[in-house]
């Protein structure tokens, strides 16, 4: 039996999936282009705060709550025409969950290079 690690399916998540600098992601919000979508957990943001702007949907959800159909969705407007940009903490989660989007059939998925803790240091206002 051959169990992959956690690093060998981010790795292939990260040969599939859109990454983008946390520049990137910050111009495309400023633009209204994309929706951000912090997959961290409730205890993380409590702790670190949350990016201004952006939804929360925990890892552990993301694939009910995004769905269009979901109440997530429609009661928070989220314009899934526009791309979704996922972000955790350091970009992990984020690679494995757009992968998980795209194979839910999702076209506009990407994640951010480095996470929560990049945006941080490249302009992104955190709320605490």
């Amino acid at each position: 039996m051959s169990i992959k690690s956690p690093q060998t399916l981010i790795a292939e998540s990260l040969k599939t999936v859109k990454t983008i600098s946390p520049e990137e992601a910050l111009e495309m919000s400023n633009e209204n282009k994309c929706n951000l979508i912090d997959i961290r957990d409730e205890p993380e943001l409590e702790k670190q705060g949350r990016i201004e702007k952006a939804f929360h949907i925990s890892r552990g959800l993301l694939e009910f709550s995004i769905h269009p159909d979901s109440p997530f969705v429609l009661n928070n407007k989220i314009d899934l025409d526009k791309e979704l940009v996922l972000f955790c903490a350091a970009g992990g989660r984020s690679a494995l969950a757009a992968k998980t989007l795209n194979e839910m059939g999702f076209k506009k998925v990407s994640h951010i290079d480095g996470g929560f803790g990049s945006m941080k240091k490249n302009g992104f206002k955190v709320k605490t």
